[in-house]
């Protein structure tokens, strides 16, 4: 998972914040769909190459900054993955100007917020502040961006804390078998390795590599740059050339278009850990987030399995067979093609049971068309839960900056329950058909193997 940044928040003033936020949310969502179709930010590019997203919403007293940099873990040297993750990690651990404790203790006092974190295809940092103290928020986030110091003993400090984090996580069992599947499924390729790394290429990473890795990855032409909230179009450009106009512009990094190889047959994993369960993860590559096919997708795999109790792997898996308590499908959203699979803990006994029900339901939902009422209750579910995306300023910020970094136009908001209404029957059994495979496929299974005896 991505490290995060959080400073914490004195108490009173965080109530404060938390009040507002909790006041926007729910007006947002009583505004429901109609709120959706007039989400239509203004959108301009700075001198120096900025792309700048501008969504006023005046109703409460409280702006989100927030920037989105085209780079992430992908760009990670295949020797030293979780590079851009301790880049991001380090931003706010003191700039030239403010050490990480004056940072802290400025956005502390306005009760505010910053964060930083990297992600497969991109890395964000925001402030989250109330209007008065708008000037302060970009000033953090525009120091934090422009001028890390990226310090020995805080780069030093940081590294341990990832390090140990990882330690942590090498202890999950879910953990284990995510990684060894996408080692599978991404072979050759950057998404291969977890954001943060491992403990192997973290400790290769040294000073000189994070501050390289900023040069040539941080820059202007690199940034979107969303602001939404209590401010006006005018203010925020005021705002954005006053605080980010001296940013000088750089040249846009060289990128890789190689996409991930698709598993070109079935390939398994068995990983031995003393334990009285089997973790499953079984499944293949998927299809990039801007694919014309996504909106049909998502309905297919709500019915398959990210419906929570009303999917197909649910009734099957847990409610008939009793197999295991919880289990669910996903397709990742991601710049070039993701994956898709299938994760459950099931008792070692009936690891085998368990992923012959798995395959069954993918060959299932391939054959034959989905039921008229399965159909309706995926539409009706993605439809309702829509608004819950972006009910509150920081999650708008961050959709509205996902949408511009895929290429998916502002029409998103207003089209999205149109697509997912369009789609039919047989749309659903035929990318079910293109992007589902029962027999080509990377199954990973983490427990105790000998007594499993897992026969695929």
């Amino acid at each position: 998972m991505p490290a995060t940044t959080r400073h914490p928040i004195a108490p009173r003033r965080q109530a404060i914040l938390t009040l507002v936020i909790g006041c926007c949310a729910f007006l947002l969502l009583a505004s429901g769909s109609s709120a959706a179709a007039e989400i239509a930010p203004m959108k301009f590019v700075t001198a120096n190459g900025i792309t700048v997203l501008v969504l006023e919403q005046h109703f409460l007293p409280i702006v989100e900054i927030h920037t989105l940099i085209k780079t992430g873990s992908v760009q990670d040297p295949s020797d030293k993955a979780g590079l851009a993750n301790l880049v991001a990690s380090l931003l706010d651990e003191g700039t030239t100007t403010r050490t990480s404790k004056q940072l802290a203790e400025q956005i502390d006092f306005v009760g505010g917020a910053l964060e930083a974190k990297a992600s497969e295809d991109f890395t964000t940092a925001s402030a989250r502040v109330l209007k008065k103290d708008i000037d302060l928020g970009f000033i953090l986030l525009a120091d934090m961006l422009q001028h890390p110091a990226f310090q020995k003993q805080e780069f030093e400090r940081i590294r341990t804390q990832l390090l140990g984090e990882m330690a942590s996580d090498n202890d999950d069992p879910g953990h284990i078998a995510m990684q060894a599947f996408n080692q599978i499924v991404f072979h050759g390729h950057p998404y291969r390795w977890p954001v943060n790394g491992t403990e192997d290429t973290l400790n290769k990473i040294t000073l000189a590599d994070v501050q390289a890795f900023y040069g040539r990855e941080y820059s202007p032409s690199q940034v979107i740059l969303t602001i939404v909230g209590d401010v006006t179009i005018e203010q925020a450009t005021a705002l954005v050339q006053t605080h980010f106009g001296t940013w000088k512009k750089g040249t846009a990094p060289a990128r890789s278009t190689k996409k991930p190889s698709p598993v070109e047959r079935r390939t398994v994993q068995l990983i031995e850990k003393d334990l009285t369960q089997s973790t499953i993860v079984i499944g293949h590559g998927g299809l990039p987030r801007a694919h014309p096919d996504f909106y049909s997708v998502t309905v297919m795999n709500y019915i398959l399995g990210a419906g929570g109790f009303s999917s197909r792997l649910m009734d099957s898996i847990r409610d008939k067979q009793g197999l295991a308590y919880g289990i669910m499908s996903h397709f990742d959203a991601r710049l070039m093609p993701g994956s898709f699979w299938v994760n459950l803990q099931t008792k070692t006994e009936t690891t085998n049971q368990a992923i012959t029900g798995v395959l069954s339901e993918i060959k299932s939902i391939r054959d034959a068309p989905v039921s008229d009422q399965e159909l309706a209750e995926a539409k009706s579910f993605l439809i309702g839960s829509f608004p819950l995306r972006f009910d509150s300023t920081a999650k708008l910020a961050q959709v509205l900056a996902q949408v511009e970094f895929y290429g998916l136009g502002f029409e998103y908001f207003s089209d999205y329950p149109k697509w997912i209404d369009r789609v039919t029957k047989e749309d659903a059994q035929r990318v079910a058909k293109q992007y589902l495979d029962p027999k080509r496929y990377a199954l990973v299974v983490v427990g105790n193997i000998a007594k499993a005896k897992v026969k695929y």
